[in-house]
């Protein structure tokens, strides 16, 4: 787990259990579907209906639950749910810290903390490449699949505070 920003942290599925679960002064944003998306709706089978309310996001407590996975495509990366963790963030981070977190805190959690540190106006730069080095001297665990990489490379532009 390591602080990319005040108050804002990227980590993995362990710093979550092992450090953060029962802190009732963070946020947490689970930017995976396995297990969190998948305990907090109840679901057994592969996914839950496309239908429910709360099929890409789910909300409790002092947590926002993401039906997000680690996919090759960007097209099945659900802009909204990456857009929910941005607002979010905002919402809670002058107030308390905020964990973003997936299972191996290297792919889904990372990016999300790069476009964050970019809606932010930490990282400036236009340039995806530019930003990516940048953002690996604050989290060197960043390594993206394919999906994640490319949606943020296509959406740079409009997590930009400017």
């Amino acid at each position: 787990m390591i602080e990319i920003t005040k108050n804002l942290y990227i980590g993995s599925q362990d710093d979550y259990e092992l450090n953060v679960k029962f802190q009732p002064d963070w946020f947490v944003i689970h930017a995976c579907k396995e297990p969190y998306h998948r305990q907090a709706l109840g679901y057994t089978g592969r996914a839950v209906a496309n239908t429910h309310p709360e099929y890409l996001i789910a909300e409790r407590d002092n947590r926002l639950i993401l039906n997000l996975v680690d996919v090759a495509d960007p097209k099945y990366i659900a802009k909204e749910i990456i857009d929910k963790a941005i607002v979010t963030i905002d919402a809670n981070i002058d107030s308390r810290n905020v964990l973003v977190h997936c299972n191996q805190g290297m792919s889904r959690s990372a990016t999300i903390g790069l476009l964050y540190l970019h809606h932010a106006g930490i990282i400036t730069t236009d340039n995806f490449k530019e930003a990516e080095e940048e953002f690996l001297k604050l989290y060197p665990n960043y390594n993206p699949a394919n999906g994640m990489r490319a949606f943020a490379e296509t959406y740079w532009n409009d997590y930009n505070k400017k």
